[in-house]
């Protein structure tokens, strides 16, 4: 096969493995892996593991250890400091000292072939110490539990481990030097290490911020690119040269440009490399499965398995518990990361590389590690169900939590519950309060909370897509449900609620654009506020009130476009900055001039029934340039630009039926 089929295919076995991830909900990584596994030497056989891919995919490793990099800063350090250097250091340390003194026990009671070199044990068990970030935070923030209880303990143990990733990248090849200069090895490794990272770190901010100024300076989209490329891939190039490893390198150049004004350009212009590249590496990782001795051997491949996932699990719940958890938020944090991790795979490649792990055992753990985070997004899904049948205190806590919602609002009617309380749930609820209208505000953050709860206002914590919630909250006897947070999902679990419950209940939603106005509106949706074309109008409203347009209009033109369903305002013309990846879908503006030889010259528009592919005619403009508001009866001449609003693959068959027929 020639590197260009072999590139095909591996584009091809990507893009369906993420489709079909992606239908089924789950993270891409899963899918990558399960293409690697299938196009693999010891499956169907479609592809051999080639030296050039597997380069490539260590370019992945690179980049994700960069973007690990960029996102690393001591404010966020700060600000999670209990759970990143408590929980995580412990779950780290702990982890990997019982893990490595378990294996030499295990080891001494097994046959002589079967013996492990402690090298061996503390790399697995670095290994085996880390949780999938990409997996859990994805899952996570589509149950938005990212700031519940459990999910900021979560979030301190997964950003401990990436830190912990970097000495275990120096560590990890130390160990594969022989025995008589192991120490030696080790020693130096640590000084080079401590000493690149140190002159980096001293001169290497100001200098980077220079050099990226001077870049930006010129204004070249592709220059700047190719620079963030060249940082990214130079440094990592330069701690190789030193002896230590590439992704150390890049995760060293990361940090460089987060303390620069460029850092989140840069991130944007390095996700595609980082997401594309790191997608190979885990194919080739899935490739590298033999899955005829995972059969042969399935016994040890279920204790890797399970043994794990108990161990953390047991683990992390205990620890979180000794640091003031309750027993559910304790269960479910264990549950969250009880998997095996995307760096595991980069730690077990490298001890791979320096013959650290014998053939015999590797394919069984890598097995037992791509196994586990399969099984992830099933456990997250079923967390809730299993702390409720294993922790009986955390019904009573509900209850509790429950409880005191419905204490709060028990005495009010007709009151508004205000689901999230950030900037503007907080202030809607301050006009409300100066109208004297009450309200009950649900809010997930307890840190936010506690602090608004003190200053009096009448929030608690609760989930407001959870019914429990907002049948606490007095949903039965609320005026009005209003979603503040941006988050599609989330509002539609509110309105499914609400409609089921209490139909009579007027719900505002609020959303970034009106991409998803129609969905929310069938859901049960009273009114859909876009904030980008709310913002609009208020811009159109100052306008004209300035240029001396009287106020009476003003309103009455606003007021207009609402009561229309902002149709007016409905798509507008894309440019190249616009084509973003979760936009393609949305409807835009499109103009389209009719020549001469078009078939759609001289028909109506009700004769072409563009409506039925999904199409609307906004305007169309004579070829004397004056412009005709479009009716069904509109005949259409030589010259004539019509412009039309919809879904890009609606507009592309629209103007086929315009020009073609």
């Amino acid at each position: 096969m020639s590197s260009f089929d072999l590139t095909l295919l591996y584009l091809l076995a990507a893009v369906i493995g993420v489709v079909a991830c992606r239908s089924l909900k789950l993270p891409p990584m899963l899918g990558y892996l399960s293409a690697g596994v299938l196009i693999g030497p010891h499956a169907f056989a479609l592809a051999q593991n080639s030296e050039g891919i597997r380069h490539l995919g260590e370019f992945g490793v690179v980049f994700l250890m960069f973007v690990i990099g960029l996102e690393f800063s001591l404010p966020k350090l700060r600000a999670m400091r209990k759970h990143v250097f408590g929980l995580g250091l412990l779950q780290v340390l702990l982890t990997m000292a019982i893990a490595t003194a378990g294996a030499l026990l295990i080891a001494r009671l097994l046959p002589p072939s079967w013996q492990l070199g402690w090298q061996t044990a503390l790399a697995l068990s670095g290994a085996l110490t880390m949780s999938s970030t990409a997996i859990v935070v994805k899952l996570m923030a589509e149950r938005l539990e990212l700031e519940s209880e459990h999910g900021k303990r979560v979030m301190g143990v997964l950003l401990f481990q990436d830190l912990a990733v970097v000495p275990l990248l120096v560590l990890i090849p130390a160990l594969g030097a022989p025995p008589e200069a192991l120490a030696k090895a080790l020693g130096l490794a640590l000084l080079k290490a401590t000493f690149l990272i140190g002159v980096l770190l001293y001169g290497g901010p100001r200098v980077m911020r220079w050099w990226l100024t001077l870049v930006a300076r010129r204004r070249s989209e592709e220059l700047f690119i190719l620079n963030v490329l060249l940082v990214t891939l130079g440094l990592a190039w330069l701690t190789e040269l030193a002896g230590l490893s590439l992704a150390l390198g890049a995760f060293i150049a990361g940090m460089l440009v987060s303390e620069t004004e460029y850092k989140h350009q840069v991130e944007t212009d390095i996700r595609p490399f980082h997401d594309v590249l790191l997608g190979l590496f885990f194919i080739t990782v899935g490739m590298s499965l033999d899955w005829h001795i995972v059969v042969e051997r399935w016994t040890l491949v279920g204790v890797l398995l399970l043994v794990p996932l108990g161990f953390k699990l047991g683990l992390v719940t205990v620890l979180a518990r000794v640091l003031g958890a309750t027993s559910g938020v304790s269960l479910r944090t264990g549950l969250y990361l009880a998997q095996a991790g995307e760096f595991g795979f980069v730690l077990l490649t490298l001890a791979q590389e320096r013959s650290l792990l014998p053939s015999w055992l590797a394919n069984p753990v890598l097995a037992s590690m791509v196994l586990s985070m399969l099984a992830t997004p099933f456990i997250i899904m079923y967390s809730n169900a299993i702390v409720r049948k294993l922790v009986a205190s955390d019904w009573l806590q509900q209850s509790l939590q429950m409880t005191s919602i419905a204490r709060k609002t028990i005495n009010t009617a007709q009151h508004v519950i205000i689901c999230g309380y950030g900037r503007c749930g907080q202030n809607l609820a301050r006009i409300l309060e100066r109208e004297g209208i009450p309200y009950m505000a649900l809010d997930l953050d307890p840190d936010r909370v506690r602090q608004a709860a003190a200053a009096g206002d009448s929030v608690v914590f609760g989930d407001a897509a959870r019914l429990q919630a907002l049948m606490a909250a007095g949903l039965a006897r609320a005026s009005a449900v209003v979603v503040t947070y941006l988050d599609v999902p989330g509002a539609m679990k509110v309105l499914a609620n609400t409609r089921a419950h209490a139909a009579h209940v007027p719900v505002i939603v609020r959303t970034q654009d009106d991409h998803d106005l129609e969905k929310l509106q069938a859901a049960g949706a009273t009114e859909v506020v876009p904030e980008a074309i709310e913002g609009s109008l208020m811009l159109a409203s100052h306008a004209l009130a300035l240029v001396g347009v009287p106020m009476r209009r003003v309103i009455r033109v606003v007021q207009d476009q609402r009561d229309a369903r902002y149709n007016l305002l409905r798509g507008y013309f894309h440019g190249a900055d616009d084509d973003k990846a979760d936009e393609v879908d949305h409807e835009r503006l499109n103009s389209f001039t009719l020549n001469a030889g078009a078939r759609a010259v001289g028909q109506t528009l009700e004769q072409l029934a563009l409506p039925t592919l999904g199409v609307r005619v906004a305007s169309v403009r004579r070829h004397d340039g004056q412009p005709r508001t479009p009716a069904g009866d509109t005949v259409l001449t030589d010259g004539d630009t019509l412009v039309l609003s919809g879904k890009p693959t609606a507009l592309a068959v629209a103007i086929e039926r315009l020009q073609k027929g």
